[in-house]
């Protein structure tokens, strides 16, 4: 299988969901660490009313974390979203 290397633009806009199907937000930018040539984190907006209603502005996004990125194809998959957002509190990595 020769799969060609996709830009990092492509994933700006596309939706991400959660294992469980559950709609997380959409990629408005990506974090990169030019020193690995890595992604680092997503950012998200029109976020989930469900995920984030109440604890995250309305003008605001979250970083998401690429380690927790199970799957890139038409959308984003993410790993344990729900789980993790009931532990967070205001996290740097994770609410901007």
């Amino acid at each position: 299988m020769n799969e060609e290397p996709q830009e990092i633009t492509t994933l700006v806009g596309r939706e991400v969901y959660s294992n469980s199907g559950v709609f997380v937000g959409e990629v408005d930018d990506v974090r990169l660490d030019l020193d690995r040539q890595s992604v680092t984190a997503l950012a998200l907006t029109e976020l989930s009313e469900e995920l984030f209603g109440g604890r995250v502005p309305a003008n605001k996004g979250v970083m998401v974390p690429y380690r927790w990125v199970r799957a890139v194809g038409d959308v984003v998959l993410v790993n344990d979203t729900i789980e993790r957002l009931k532990n967070i509190d205001n996290d740097e990595d994770v609410v901007i």
